[in-house]
């Protein structure tokens, strides 16, 4: 049975589907941890280097469930206020104000009304606590490494019981938890009470036919011959010890880039002018603009030749 937009997969093939229905082609071993998550309500863990499609995992299901995306982008120095909540402090203090103006001179009153819903900031975590129309968001941690152990702690917290307390408002939990997503480029690691509460899978580079059908549907301008070689061409450059590989969300760049340009396929000029859309360190560009970035593409074209 086809997959139906809105509804939950009903199994590993339903999930793929799923997945392809917003140009996500997944492998098996993803579409299951996947597929188990939805069905055991678990927050899924993903890693991998930057540019795989971690987080385009999370879009893709937002769109497919139609439910809201609430992104929380992690960074150094994240802290409760940016992250769960605060207080609207110009509108209370105007609110005092008022109520000073017009004789009020009942503390707990004035309070609790400043201490109320009406001034509450709600930031990510907390409107992902919040579903009104009884359908749970996708709830996106975006580069959880980014963070310190601090915040990771707190977090812990809240995905143990999907809740979070508001010291003048009470505790405010989920009517159902929200559909978790967490990404992170392992730039430092993860504690293990974090990932035992979560599904684990390490989303790697796509192979080479994988990619290019990935080509296909994001860039279905770029010709077939282009194609072949970008993909090659990124696939070789991987395979090279760069400070920084590209990752998939550079190679429909270049791809869309070189269709710009109307290139039909690549030659030395093209990949030199253009390795600003692949290639984001100055030394990975200066190490592949020159002879061995034309040996490369000679390779690649080799290569492909060879194949057919």
């Amino acid at each position: 049975m086809p997959y139906q937009r809105g509804h939950i997969p009903q199994s590993i093939d339903e999930t793929v589907d799923m997945l392809a229905s917003g140009n996500y082609l997944a492998g098996r071993s993803l579409a299951t941890v996947l597929f188990l998550s939805l069905r055991m309500k678990r927050p899924l863990f993903l890693e991998g280097e930057a540019g795989v499609g971690k987080t385009e995992i999370a879009k893709v299901l937002s769109a497919a469930l139609d439910r809201p995306l609430i992104r929380l982008q992690c960074y150094e120095g994240l802290d409760i206020s940016s992250a769960v909540y605060e207080w609207n402090y110009p509108a209370q203090m105007l609110e005092i104000r008022l109520a000073e103006a017009s004789g009020t001179t009942d503390r707990s009153r004035i309070e609790a009304d400043i201490f109320s819903e009406r001034y509450l900031i709600r930031r990510p975590v907390l409107q992902a606590l919040s579903s009104p129309d009884g359908r749970a968001p996708i709830f996106l941690i975006d580069e959880l490494d980014r963070t310190d152990e601090a915040f990771e702690a707190f977090l812990l917290e809240v995905l143990s019981d999907f809740q979070v307390t508001v010291p003048e408002l009470g505790t405010i939990r989920a009517a159902e938890p929200p559909i978790v997503i967490i990404t992170t480029n392992r730039t430092r690691e993860v504690h293990d009470a974090l990932k035992r509460r979560c599904l684990y899978h390490w989303v790697d580079y796509p192979e080479a036919a994988q990619e290019l059908e990935i080509i296909r549907r994001k860039v279905p301008g770029c010709n077939e011959t282009l194609s072949r070689q970008v993909v090659a061409y990124v696939q070789k450059l991987r395979a090279l010890d760069l400070f920084k590989n590209p990752g998939v969300a550079e190679t429909i760049d270049w791809a869309t880039a070189l269709t710009e340009l109307d290139r039909m396929a690549l030659d030395p000029e093209t990949v030199s002018d253009t390795l600003g859309t692949l290639l984001k360190y100055q030394d990975d560009i200066a190490r592949i603009d020159g002879a061995e970035g034309s040996k490369l593409l000679d390779d690649v074209k080799a290569g492909l030749a060879a194949t057919g």
